[in-house]
């Protein structure tokens, strides 16, 4: 067959060889052109209209190891806006911000600042289930300023907490999973990208903070510094550091009313939390130690330090009391021993780096009207407890019960100010609740995108009244996709917890108040499933609980099951005075309190992002 006419003259050929090269032509410019809805930074102009926040901006973190990346922000309740600044040290081609449910590059909500290699945009985009980037067809992220200073580029813009767009991250109180990236090459299209084929960084961070004003610190107050005594940090990416630190003999009672971190200049993006432990009391000695906390060699004392004093994460501000309370240090049923717990995250296994960072203590000798008080609320550190395999969302819930608060709390209750929740590896979301004659009457604290990789004391923005009688449900959703064998409750990482340590005063005995479902149902369970499975053989009785679980096999109907008996069988409760004695009365095969009504969920003028996995309901 024949391609060309014989006929066909040269000139014929010339305009079909012009056509096909204008029309070649148009396409490339067409993939050139910028995107209708993105800001031509070229074209960018100050926005005087809008009005700027105080600045330096109250609130930030390094993102990046290197610190090369800071984002600053400042909050808005009464236009329910977040203003963001980001500096960028050294700008190649361009940045991308994002938030996204757990920090997955996945389905992320982003903002992206790129250049084309004439021009650069800045646009508010999203990436799909694969990691490809699109511009949005809603743009809220405002940009209000761009500009280059001697420090880095710094970009100026803002987002609401809520917005009516279906791929865009809804903002709302407890963790932040952020997202960043760098460009180091031009974009023609931003459709070009792909989050999985730059390199990527997570930080997370508390968003929204209270706006709270800051109590003002009594003349005599004293400090004491809990710190690192200038360890070198280890040339490796997790490190968790332990240090003994003695407080000075015959210490009298004093209040801590403020603390705060102190991070060695230019180890800001390697400390990433600390926590300051006191001490058991009974213990009369502690020995000296200053190294690894997974150290096999460390003093066993060190494990009978776990009663919380100060907790810090990156990104966090410093922590104050309310203006009539303090959190007692020293004197009669204290201990004179602090254990510091920091943890290093230095991915980029730097060597030879000095540190003396820790937690400055504010304190005073002039006490204040109430003693502040820690308690734990939740589940009992239990195999009793378990989450099986393979599990997108499951719950687990500890109780302190009416019969608890009744016993343990004075006439006018207690005031609860802030709270830090803990899970291990496997926890996705924690919620506390506050329950009143079988109503949920309001959320004590929630946090639906936990991370046990940043845990800090959080400031409630209203104080919570628990009264004698109440209920304080704390629930936990935990995540067991990746895993093959079930998770049982226990101190280890691989073991899983549901707590909350709330602050509170006054200062009561309760000290712990928790539940475990009790154990004589739960076998009954055990012997139930094995008939069912088949195992007629089982001598269940004869074998531990981490045992028999593991010994059934595990599918959808086995956890519903279990599910089932977590929420309908009686329960133990651990009602717990500060010397770990119950208090008097019967507290086994307890009913599980009862809610008939449930606190409807806030309204937002749009829900965000409607993913399943986004928020799951706790």
């Amino acid at each position: 067959m024949r391609i060309f006419n014989r006929n066909l003259r040269l000139q014929d050929i010339t305009i079909m060889y012009f056509t096909a090269l204008a029309t070649l032509m148009i396409i490339l410019v067409a993939s050139y052109q910028a995107p209708s809805n993105a800001v031509n930074m070229s074209n960018l102009k100050p926005k005087t209209s809008i009005p700027l926040p105080p600045l330096p901006m109250p609130f930030h973190v390094p993102l990046d190891p290197r610190g090369e990346l800071q984002l600053a922000w400042n909050i808005s309740y009464d236009n329910q806006e977040v203003y963001m600044q980001l500096r960028v040290a050294e700008l190649r081609y361009g940045v991308v911000l994002g938030m996204s449910d757990h920090g997955e590059l996945t389905n992320a909500d982003l903002v992206v600042l790129w250049d084309t290699g004439t021009k650069s945009f800045f646009g508010d985009a999203w990436s799909d289930s694969e990691g490809h980037v699109s511009l949005d067809s809603q743009q809220d992220y405002e940009l209000i300023e761009a500009k280059q200073k001697p420090d880095g580029f710094y970009l100026l813009f803002k987002r609401p907490f809520s917005t009516c767009d279906p791929r865009d991250y809804l903002i709302e109180e407890g963790t932040v999973h952020v997202i960043y990236g760098f460009l180091d090459k031009p974009l023609a299209s931003l459709e070009q990208l792909n989050l999985s084929r730059i390199h990527t960084g997570i930080q997370r961070i508390l968003m929204l903070r209270p706006d709270l004003p800051s109590p003002t610190l009594p003349p005599d107050v004293q400090t004491l510094d809990v710190v690192t005594p200038n360890v070198i940090i280890p040339n490796q990416e997790t490190t968790y550091w332990c240090f003994i630190q003695q407080l000075p003999a015959n210490m009298p009672k004093n209040h801590i009313v403020m603390y705060e971190s102190v991070i060695t200049p230019g180890n800001e993006a390697i400390v990433h939390h600390m926590e300051v432990f006191e001490c058991s009391p009974e213990i009369r000695d502690v020995p000296q130690y200053s190294g690894s906390c997974d150290d096999k060699m460390k003093p066993g004392k060190l494990n009978l330090c776990r009663h919380v004093l100060a907790a810090w994460a990156m990104g966090a501000e410093a922590f104050y009391y309310p203006s009539d309370a303090g959190l007692p240090m020293g004197g009669l049923g204290s201990s004179r021993f602090l254990r510091l717990e920091v943890h290093y995250h230095n991915p980029l296994l730097i060597s030879g780096r000095h540190d003396s960072s820790g937690i400055r203590l504010h304190f005073t000798p002039s006490l204040r009207q109430y003693d502040a008080g820690i308690m734990e609320l939740g589940l009992v550190y239990t195999p009793l407890m378990a989450v099986p395999p393979k599990q997108h969302n499951f719950y687990l819930s500890g109780y302190c019960t009416s019969k608890c608060t009744q016993t343990a709390l004075p006439p006018g209750g207690i005031y609860i100010f802030a709270s830090q929740l803990h899970t291990h590896l496997a926890g996705r979301g924690v919620r506390t609740v506050l329950v009143r004659g079988d109503k949920e009457l309001e959320v004590v604290q929630e946090d639906k995108h936990y991370s046990t990789h940043y845990q800090t004391i959080r400031v409630l923005r209203q104080m919570v009244n628990v009264l004698p009688g109440d209920v304080l449900i704390t629930k936990c959703t935990f995540n067991t996709e990746d895993r093959s064998k079930p998770t049982v409750g226990g101190f280890g990482i691989m073991e899983e917890m549901c707590v909350n340590y709330i602050h509170y005063y006054p200062r009561t005995q309760l000290e712990l108040c928790k539940t475990h479902v009790d154990p004589g149902y739960l076998q009954k369970y055990f012997d139930f499933m094995n008939r069912f499975q088949g195992n007629y053989q089982c001598a269940c009785a004869d074998v531990g609980v981490t045992e028999q679980y593991s010994q059934l096999q595990w599918d959808a109907f086995t956890a519903e099951v279990l599910d089932s008996l977590y929420n309908t069988a009686p329960i133990s409760m651990h009602c717990n005075q500060s010397s770990a004695r119950l208090f008097p009365g019967e507290w086994d095969k307890q009913p599980v309190p009862a809610v008939t009504t449930v606190l409807q969920k806030p309204h937002y003028p749009c829900e965000g992002r409607a993913l399943p996995s986004s928020q799951p309901p706790v």
